[in-house]
């Protein structure tokens, strides 16, 4: 073998570990932000149960924070009507604090008003 052909096989294995690298890296990425989303959601639900647990929904919008999972979570929920006159439809976002411009998760449920 000479110096060239281990000079170009190191080259091939380095660009593959780089490849390697760069892989885990992205999935690490994509499990970050499924996670979010997944907590997320639970904030969404959350922010519905107490709306439907308070018995009686108007429209509006309101807003709040809330704390799972070790994190500060921002909502905001638009009650307003539905297709169906018996009921409210609410729809809530849910983000990221210092992130108010792009939702993680928006959750719609219906309410009885």
């Amino acid at each position: 073998m000479t110096l060239l052909e281990v000079l170009i096989s190191l080259l091939i294995v380095s660009v593959a570990l780089f490849g390697l690298a760069r892989s885990g890296a992205l999935s690490l990425d994509a499990h970050h932000q499924v996670a979010q989303r997944t907590w997320a959601l639970m904030v969404a639900d959350n922010v519905l149960t107490d709306i439907r647990l308070e018995g009686v929904a108007a429209p509006g919008r309101r807003q709040g924070e809330m704390r799972m999972a070790d994190q500060s979570w921002v909502w905001q929920a638009v009650i307003g009507p539905s297709p169906d006159p018996a009921m409210w439809r609410v729809d809530v976002g849910v983000y990221a604090p210092g992130d108010e411009d792009d939702a993680l998760v928006m959750h719609t449920g219906f309410v009885a008003p």
